[in-house]
Parts: structure tokens; sequence; C-alpha cells
């Protein structure tokens, strides 16, 4: 995929974590889903750009926790008529406009 980053290849190289497997699936899933998606390192994590804001920024946690965290970038935005979709009902919602996926264990 012409969208990763040598970056963001070299953390997960590097990466020892009991998830490392749906990492990197969830990493290829996203970068495969539009090609103007970009990625980099942010908070010790790989992190992906869309349109110039941090859009989805995964948290790698000690102890095998792995979360998807779905944002709008680090900055408050208005959120009046702004809503995700969530059809799969596995997103927690922590604001209208950030919510977090997680993945405990290898079987999710």
């Amino acid at each position: 995929m012409a969208n990763r980053s040598m970056e963001v290849d070299q953390f997960m190289a590097e990466l020892v974590h009991p998830l490392k497997a749906q990492v990197e699936a969830v990493r290829a899933a996203i970068l495969a889903s539009d090609a103007s998606i970009t990625e980099r390192i942010k908070w010790k994590a790989p992190s992906f750009v869309h349109s110039g804001d941090d859009r989805v920024t995964f948290r790698l946690a000690p102890k095998g926790i792995f979360q998807v965290i779905l944002h709008r970038g680090a900055k408050v935005k208005d959120t009046t008529g702004f809503a995700f979709e969530d059809d799969s009902g596995l997103v927690e919602w922590l604001a209208p406009d950030r919510g977090v996926v997680s993945f405990p264990d290898a079987k999710t």
C-alpha cells in the first residue's frame, strides 16, 4: 500500500504486544479503506490522518489492551449536526464525536 509509512512499519516491526496480529489487521483495513488516508506515530502508537486531521488513533496499553480511538482531531469541534454512524454496536461513545473500540483479547 502506497499510504504506508516507514515510521509506522518500523514501529510495528519493533512492537511487542500480545495483540500485534490484530493491530496489524486493523491497520491494514484502515489503510485499504481509502488511499488518501496516511499514517504516523502519535502518542506512541499508529495514528491515521484524513484531510490533515488525525481521525483514528490506536491505544496500545500495557497488559495487552488494544483500543481504536475514533475522533475528529485533537481540538474540540462543534458537534451540532454531527454524528458518527455505528451499525456495529462495537463503539463505546465517550462524547458525540469521540468513541473507542476495545479489543481485550485475540478472540474479539
